[in-house]
């Protein structure tokens, strides 16, 4: 992975931000500007990386605990991290928000755009449609076997979730769904049937615009 001194200094994440603003910057290079600086053993992009990993599989749920056991994160970058994301939530409030219409979660995962590899995102919601939780499920090109209902609806479960949007990010400018993302989505509306946990919608997106995938 390049390193911050590897960079043209106006490539850096901080003047990044400076010069451009911050919403040109990624989840890891943002996250690197809080973390300010890595460890003798990891450069602080690579530690970001670490970060937002743990951050996308547990969502809301992010406790301490999975930020001190990363190699790297001490107490005072473990503070610094829970204290911006609980700053940040408390005004975001994305638990709570109520989903008038699919595309209302977008703001939610929007971020998960530009990622190299696509992401698998459930989106758990109250019988009043408010959400209750965005995690990232599966990382990689969708098929039957990464695509589980097991995994899918496993922490809908523990959520009590009434129902869930699915959402995934297509790496190129095709929005269009793939036969793999309609067999994907038709298995899961069926499992979730069965489990009484409703499939309001599966969104495909990237930076440009988003897709409903019909079944």
């Amino acid at each position: 992975m390049t390193k911050i001194k590897d960079l043209p200094e106006n490539e850096r994440p901080r003047e990044k931000l400076l010069d451009k603003g911050s919403k040109f910057l990624s989840d890891e290079e943002l996250l690197a500007v809080i973390l300010g600086k890595g460890t003798k053993k990891c450069d602080v992009l690579a530690l970001a990386k670490k970060i937002v990993a743990i951050i996308d599989d547990r969502g809301l749920d992010l406790k301490i605990d999975d930020l001190l056991e990363i190699e790297g994160i001490g107490k005072a970058k473990t503070a610094l991290i829970a204290a911006a994301f609980e700053f940040v939530r408390r005004r975001i409030k994305p638990e709570g928000l109520k989903i008038e219409k699919p595309e209302d979660v977008l703001p939610l995962v929007r971020h998960y755009a530009d990622r190299r590899q696509e992401h698998f995102i459930v989106v758990s919601l109250n019988g009043a449609n408010e959400v209750i939780n965005v995690r990232v499920i599966t990382k990689g090109l969708l098929n039957r076997t990464q695509v589980h209902p097991r995994e899918v609806f496993a922490e809908a479960i523990a959520d009590r979730a009434a129902a869930v949007i699915l959402a995934h990010n297509h790496t190129s400018t095709n929005l269009t769904p793939s036969e793999d993302d309609i067999e994907v989505t038709r298995r899961l509306i069926e499992a979730g049937k069965i489990l009484g946990i409703k499939v309001l919608d599966h969104l495909v997106f990237n930076e440009k615009g988003f897709k409903s995938i019909e079944v």
